[in-house]
């Protein structure tokens, strides 16, 4: 068995998004076991003071047409910005931490990052998400339930916390033991630290 790889993502990230679906490519190159670590963005950016694109018009602009060349490149759909956006997904995230339990935190995560960023759906409307679970093999009604309760709120803030007490600003953040890397375009320097 290979390396571990720590991913730390929120699925309102459009860049983590893009990194999902390369973490198991490179998993599978490497022999890593790779961690999903639901993180919620918003707490991570207070705690640090960062700023997201949307707040400045010509970097809004530039990392729209980024993401599409970074879509292009890894074979997926054209980017289309969700509705309502800018959105937070905290919900969402939580029910990443109910999944993962059952085993199925990737699976699901994929099907909502698919839902969010390939086909522009509410990550907050209740029926996008029981449809990711349904399509991560996770019954809704009770993962649901689980979710809104505070065991799994303090797991996110939790999460969260130890995130930015390693030192992350954002997100995809990605550790290979101590080390850091930060953003989709770094998946070559985390896949040669896996490898060395």
């Amino acid at each position: 068995m290979g390396k571990s790889l720590e991913f730390l993502f929120d699925l309102m990230s459009p860049y983590s998004y893009l990194a999902a679906t390369q973490v198991e490519k490179i998993s599978q190159r490497t022999r890593a076991k790779v961690k999903w670590v639901p993180v919620y963005l918003p707490g991570i950016m207070r705690a640090v003071g960062n700023k997201g694109p949307t707040e400045f018009p010509p970097k809004a602009v530039y990392t729209f047409k980024d993401l599409n060349d970074w879509a292009k490149h890894y074979g997926l759909p054209e980017i289309v910005l969700p509705d309502p956006f800018p959105f937070q997904a905290a919900a969402a995230q939580r029910l990443c931490l109910v999944a993962d339990e059952q085993g199925r935190g990737p699976a699901f995560a994929l099907a909502m990052f698919h839902a969010i960023w390939g086909e522009h759906q509410n990550a907050n409307d209740p029926q996008v998400m029981g449809h990711a679970l349904k399509a991560a093999g996770v019954e809704a009604e009770p993962a649901v339930a689980r979710a809104q309760g505070e065991e799994i709120r303090a797991r996110l803030k939790a999460n969260t916390d130890a995130a930015v007490e390693r030192g992350a600003f954002g997100v995809p953040t990605f550790f290979v033991g101590d080390e850091m890397f930060v953003g989709n375009d770094r998946l070559i320097f985390v896949e040669k630290a896996l490898n060395t």
